[in-house]
């Protein structure tokens, strides 16, 4: 589905986001925005959370090909 794969790559780049305030303290969102607290970065920030919130979701999911189906591989 391609609001997974969506949601997965605003995932990965809020990791690597997080990853670098913790590693550099540099904030990239922040840098490209003009500061954290900016109208555009405060919409990036809770687009990631919710993305991230999105892929709690995959965990719970059947991804086996035809089970979904009913159908049983041998």
């Amino acid at each position: 589905m391609i609001l997974d794969k969506i949601a997965l790559a605003l995932s990965i780049i809020g990791g690597l986001n997080w990853g670098s305030v913790g590693l550099f303290r540099f904030d990239l969102v922040a840098f490209l925005c003009g500061g954290a607290t900016t109208p555009l970065a405060r919409v990036i920030y809770a687009l990631v959370g919710l993305s991230a919130l999105w892929c709690v979701t995959l965990l719970f999911r059947d991804t086996e090909r035809g089970s979904s189906r009913g159908t049983q591989t041998v």
